[in-house]
């Protein structure tokens, strides 16, 4: 996003607040910088479209398609990450993330976690 304009930007986000709108009809009012590249410009202007900026605490690379680790490597790192108040990113167009995932979720809730949402976790 830094390297956007700043009607860029506000196009991109505003399409895509429009997108999840129709589709789930959920009024985005949180971002993830793309990559996590951010300045204080794009953190002040989407601040301004009224949207807070959340970053993860765990990611790994998933989000190459032609990179994929297998299943017992995936499944080792993100469990040996695992911390109280971690906002995991995995990337939905990992086929290896989209196989483990009820997995994961089993084994993190019997390692005795809980799954909330952003608006729970702010509270």
């Amino acid at each position: 996003m830094p390297d956007l304009t700043d009607e860029q930007i506000k196009a991109e986000i505003m399409e895509l607040h429009q997108a999840i709108y129709e589709k789930f009809k959920y009024e985005m009012k949180y971002i993830r910088p793309p990559k996590g590249e951010f300045s204080e410009r794009t953190l002040a202007l989407t601040q301004k479209l009224g949207y807070k900026t959340v970053m993860w605490s765990f990611a790994y690379e998933d989000w190459n398609e032609d990179k994929q680790p297998d299943e017992e490597t995936a499944k080792k790192k993100i469990l040996d990450n695992i911390h109280n108040g971690e906002i995991m990113l995995l990337h939905g167009n990992s086929k290896t993330n989209t196989d483990i995932l009820g997995d994961i979720i089993k084994e993190i809730k019997t390692m005795g976690y809980e799954f909330k949402s952003l608006d729970e976790f702010e509270a």
